[in-house]
């Protein structure tokens, strides 16, 4: 009869345990030097060795002749334990035993000596099951056991077992199997049995397992039932996954922002067997990766899943600031987490997509949040919307026709005059460069007249934290007088914002630049004199001048006309 090969290749001696050599010196120290605890606790995920550990140990207390604290695995105690022909030792699930009735059973026995062994071992798995009345029937004989009894309880949930029980116990804590060792112990059971196992394929089901060495066999022994060799094409159909390199790809997609090539793809492997669940997992897993090594370069190595070579997470982790890996993470754990209750795991696999290739429709706060970076990002590169009016400029004054009486349907109708003043020579291009001619502006200039152009002109100097709140016309106005620039806020808070070395220093240095000389900066909290207002009067002509789509994005208040995408 067939045996899996979990079963099969069950470790037999403590040195047979892979990964929890931590554990299995400590135990081999106390069986070999004769003193083993009354009761152990064994916590840890599954699939970690806490059973095996528990079967081994039983066997060690038991063995005629232990070696280096090792069972002989060949005495009759050992083979009589190991066969479960010897009853002394007993194995409990506590998810079928766990009331307070098959405890007290277990109690009244537990006090009559071993009839074939030296010690009763009791080993109660998944320990966290029992009721709370069956814990308390079982606190007193753990506190004062007979010097024949041992308790061994292994369970996946800690925090559900009580502190009483803990306080009483050894505690040993597993932990999860790193992925190069269950790699080579899978080449070792593939070569064993004959099954021919390639070393990209024992990585890839040693990632699959996370950290646990039964479900590695378990996966190993799935693959190798179609009796050809086993590599990573044979894992990925097998398990249903889509593979890194699709995966790559629908990531590649929804950075493009191309939602019709990442449903195509979707659609294609779906109609190849994919499970939509695993796709989504492996997005996720991709997306982590790429979180991880933006946010936390230096460190990350060691955490990544391994499953993506380092040339594709370069060439991704580019495409994606942190905000934007944020959402997409976020979106594909909840769209994970609703899969096993929705009625077409497809369309909501679909939809998910479709909100990761178009952030405007995530109106979550870490996608509104994704969307505000991309625009600071814009913003900080000198804002894509700006080079839009020159194009627009060029083309209107080849076109005579529409100088009087522009139509009121007409969309911009400002470009047009503004090209008609100085349309001959090619002095007009470099007008915009002469902007900054006004820095070397009389001294004699007094007043807020200049604020406008001063603030367009400290545009990408000062940080996107205090621009909006400088460039904000209405509510904050500069005063020119005599070597000091005053710059009238409308509350403490703007003032705050504003008065910051960081701030304060460029504002001088382009006032310097501007009217000679050195300058002070100072900040009021209120509004300028009446004729300084008045003065203002131009601003929205030199608005219009500038022909920079960025201002109106940047004013409080104008943000109806503004598509963020």
């Amino acid at each position: 009869m067939y045996q899996a090969l979990y079963r099969k290749w069950r470790p037999r001696t403590f040195d047979d345990v892979v990964g929890q050599s931590h554990i299995t010196d400590t135990l081999k120290r106390q069986i070999a030097a004769g003193r083993p605890s009354h009761a152990y606790l064994f916590t840890g995920t599954r699939g970690t060795g806490k059973t095996t550990c528990a079967k081994i140990l039983s066997r060690a207390v038991n063995c005629h002749a232990p070696v280096d604290g090792n069972p002989c695995n060949v005495c009759p105690a050992c083979l009589g334990i190991e066969s479960g022909a010897i009853l002394d030792v007993l194995e409990l699930d506590a998810a079928s035993n766990n009331g307070v009735d098959q405890v007290r059973a277990l109690r009244d026995e537990a006090v009559y000596t071993p009839a074939a062994v030296k010690k009763r071992v009791y080993i109660v798995d998944e320990v966290h099951m029992l009721s709370p009345s069956a814990f308390n029937a079982l606190l007193k004989i753990m506190e004062e056991p007979p010097e024949h009894l041992m308790f061994i309880l292994a369970t996946t949930e800690l925090h559900k077992v009580p502190a009483t029980v803990k306080s009483r116990c050894q505690q040993f804590s597993f932990k999860r199997i790193l992925p190069g060792d269950i790699s080579s112990r899978l080449s070792l059971v593939a070569g064993q049995e004959g099954i021919d196992l390639t070393d990209s394929a024992a990585a890839l089901l040693a990632r699959l397992a996370d950290g646990g060495m039964r479900d590695a066999l378990s996966l190993l022994d799935q693959c190798a039932a179609a009796g050809t060799t086993v590599d990573d094409a044979r894992v990925l159909d097998t398990l249903g996954l889509a593979g890194n390199l699709d995966t790559a790809k629908l990531m590649e997609h929804i950075a493009d922002g191309d939602t019709a090539s990442a449903l195509e793809l979707l659609g294609r492997l779906y109609a190849a067997g994919k499970d939509v669940g695993a796709i989504l997992g492996e997005l996720s897993c991709l997306t982590r990766d790429l979180l991880l090594r933006r946010t936390a370069p230096q460190g990350a190595a060691g955490l990544l899943t391994g499953g993506f070579d380092e040339t594709t997470l370069r060439t991704l982790g580019e495409r994606f600031s942190a905000p934007r890996l944020m959402q997409i993470l976020t979106l594909l754990q909840q769209a994970n987490a609703d899969l096993p209750r929705s009625t077409s795991r497809r369309t909501d696999a679909e939809l998910c997509l479709i909100r990761l290739c178009d952030v405007t429709l995530d109106e979550s706060v870490s996608g509104l949040a994704a969307r505000l970076t991309r625009l600071e990002e814009v913003i900080a590169n000198g804002g894509v919307p700006a080079p839009a009016p020159v194009p627009k400029a060029a083309p209107k004054p080849a076109a005579p026709a529409p100088t009087n009486d522009p139509p009121p349907w007409q969309e911009d109708p400002a470009p047009t005059p503004k090209a008609q003043p100085a349309p001959a020579p090619v002095e007009p291009p470099p007008a915009p460069a002469s902007k900054p001619a006004p820095a070397p502006a009389p001294s004699g200039e007094s007043g807020s007249a200049f604020w406008d152009s001063f603030v367009t002109g400290l545009r990408g100097q000062i940080s996107m934290a205090a621009y909006p709140y400088l460039s904000n016309r209405t509510q904050v106005r500069g005063v020119w007088n005599d070597g000091v620039l005053t710059v009238w806020v409308p509350d403490d808070f703007t003032k705050t914002i504003l008065n910051k070395p960081a701030v304060t220093e460029i504002m001088a240095k382009a006032a310097s630049a501007r009217f000679g000389g050195s300058v002070r900066v100072t900040f009021s909290v209120g509004t300028p004199p009446a004729e300084t207002v008045s003065a203002s009067a131009p601003a929205p002509a030199s608005a219009q001048e500038t022909g920079d789509a960025l201002d109106a994005l940047l004013d409080f208040g104008k943000f109806d006309n503004i598509t963020i995408n």
